[in-house]
This record gives structure tokens, C-alpha cells and sequence, in this order.
């Protein structure tokens, strides 16, 4: 499985710290303690050699001592500095600030907001006179006067009460859909609603912002013993249908920005993606958008399904005189 760049790199950097404290350290330990294999351990090694500084000439690069690895051995010469602690800069400092005053706004339960608060008191320290600016900054809510949809699934979370919504996927569909809601989660931008969707015949997560309209029902919501409830505002995509998507190597971005999917390297720079589906609309738009960088798709049925669709927007751009 191809691990994620970001992950790599945040492992490298940590390398870099590593190296800089435990000079002339055995390949072996090096391994062990960042739990990946030796070989990976060396190929981390090269691409650090190779990297550094705006310059990029010999002496811009971080270093590492040629004879000690040629005896199982790193020792770091010159780190380019790349051992230092991250540092916001003052417009990093104030986007965090006014994020973390947005999400404090939105919590309820008491030890949430006292590590907000915390975080806040730690962060306004460490920013100094960036603080200042934050404070100028007035967070206001999105919502319109009208819109009481987080108080209506609250009050619906509340007494127990079946809902009926009108909501918008993210392909862009309009459906009506009873919902027992179990859950009101907030990223600390949106609202998400958890809920068992008797359309679906299953769990779903429900964009607050995309819910054209909620009614509270006179009718109670069923008890759904079996569901797990994780706490997470996005859908548990492992448990979904299992999709294979065999993706060319520029569209390996998409493919990292997917949680819980599985990347495996192909010949010839392919890449093979294997993603849990909630909407099988949502992967329709996804392969038509990619093109000719998706080159097969598994299992079958998916793969007719999504052929149909293609065929039928072609035909659609037909009728308007655009194919």
C-alpha cells in the first residue's frame, strides 16, 4: 500500500530531529523506531540527501555522512535547519485564533470548551502582538435569522422524534427522506447530522447547510441499538461498497484526500485505489470529471453503472448540440 506524501514527510522532518540528537545511530534502530522497514529507512535517507534550501547547490542540501551509511550507519552533517520546530507565522497564528474563537462559540459540553479555551490562552501567548489582531476580527454566524435547523434536530435528538428533510447531495440531487437522528456533530465550520435514513435503509451523515428544509414528526424515531456512533463528522467509508479505481499517477492527489482508502502502486505509474462508496452518484461525478486518468473501474455492476451515466450525459450534450 502507497503511504500518503503528507505522512512521509512529517516523517522525514521527524528524522531530520532524530538524526540531529542520536548521531551515528544504526540503520536497525532507525527502523524500529519509526516502525517502518530498513529499506524504507534508507529511501527516506536518499530523498532527504537530494533536498534543502531555496539554491538547491551542494552546499543548500541537508547532508548525511557517505562512509557511516556505507556501514550501516546515519549521522546527519548539516541539517539545513530543517531540525527546527514549525513556527506559525502571524497570519497563521491569527486564522487558528479566530478558527478556535468560532468553534468555542458552537460547543456546549463544559470540558469541550475548557480545552478550547486552553488552547486559545496557550496559542494568544505564544503569538504575541499577532493576538492583537484576532481580537479585531468579529466571528459572525452564517446562519440566516430564519434558519433554526440545528434547533429543530436538537429538539428532535431531544424528544425522540422522527424527521423528514429535504436535502441536496453532494451530486447535486434533491430527495425527501424520513431520518431518525442520532447524532449532532460540528467540525467547527458546519453542522452534520447523523441519522438512520429509512430511504437508504441505513446510516447516513447529513450536511446541516444542505437541508433544504426539516420538519419534527409526530411520530417517534425507532431505536438503532446496533449503529456505533464514532463521533466523526464524515462517513465510516470502510464500511461501505468496496470500489476499485485503477487511477493514473497524476491523480494520486485525489487519491490521498480520501480517509480510510487504499493506494497500491501499478506499472508503469498507475495506482490502485480501493475506496468505501456511500454514493454511488458522488463516484459518478468524481470518474467523469477525472476521464481518461481513471482506466478501469471494479466490480462490474459499479462499473456498467457508471458507464450508463456516462453514456447518458453524452447524450444529454447531444440534445443541447454541445457533442
Amino acid at each position: 500500500m502507497i503511504e500518503p506524501a503528507p505522512d512521509r514527510l512529517t516523517r522525514m522532518l521527524a528524522m531530520v530531529a532524530y538524526l540531529r540528537d542520536n548521531p551515528a545511530v544504526p540503520v536497525e534502530e532507525v527502523s524500529e523506531h519509526f516502525r517502518i522497514s530498513e529499506k524504507q529507512v534508507i529511501a527516506d535517507v536518499q530523498t532527504l540527501w537530494v533536498s534543502g534550501t531555496p539554491g538547491y547547490m551542494h552546499g543548500d542540501l541537508i547532508d548525511f555522512s557517505s562512509a557511516d551509511l556505507d556501514h550501516g550507519m546515519l549521522t546527519l552533517l548539516d541539517s539545513r535547519e530543517m531540525d527546527r520546530p514549525l513556527r506559525l507565522s502571524p497570519g497563521e497564528a491569527v486564522a487558528l485564533l479566530v478558527a478556535l474563537q468560532s468553534l468555542l462559540g458552537t460547543l456546549e459540553a463544559n470540558d469541550e470548551r475548557s480545552l478550547v479555551e486552553e488552547t486559545i490562552a496557550v496559542l494568544r501567548t505564544a503569538a504575541g502582538e499577532a493576538a492583537a489582531a484576532a481580537d479585531a476580527v468579529e466571528v459572525e454566524g452564517r446562519r440566516r435569522e430564519s434558519d433554526d435547523r440545528p434547533a429543530r434536530i436538537k429538539e428532535a435528538l431531544a424528544a425522540g422524534q422522527r424527521l423528514r428533510l429535504r436535502y441536496v447531495s453532494a451530486s447535486d440531487q434533491t430527495t425527501e427522506r424520513d431520518v431518525d437522528p442520532l447524532q449532532l456533530l460540528t467540525d467547527g465550520q458546519r453542522w452534520f447530522l447523523v441519522g438512520w435514513c429509512h430511504r437508504a435503509r441505513g446510516v447516513r451523515h447529513f450536511r446541516v447547510d444542505r437541508i433544504l428544509d426539516v420538519q419534527v414528526l409526530d411520530m417517534p424515531a425507532d431505536a438503532h441499538p446496533d449503529v456505533e456512533l464514532t463521533g466523526r463528522t464524515e462517513p465510516d467509508t470502510a464500511r461501505a461498497e468496496q470500489v476499485r479505481l485503477q487511477l493514473a499517477s497524476r491523480a494520486r492527489w485525489f487519491a490521498e484526500q480520501l480517509p480510510d482508502a487504499q493506494i497500491s502502486e501499478l506499472e508503469n505509474g498507475w495506482l490502485q485505489l480501493t475506496v468505501g462508496v456511500v454514493d454511488i452518484a458522488w463516484l459518478s461525478n468524481i470518474v467523469m470529471a477525472l476521464g481518461d486518468e481513471v482506466r478501469s473501474v471494479e466490480p462490474p455492476d459499479v462499473a456498467e453503472l457508471l458507464a450508463a451515466r456516462a453514456r447518458a450525459a453524452v447524450d444529454d450534450y447531444a440534445v443541447m448540440g454541445l457533442a
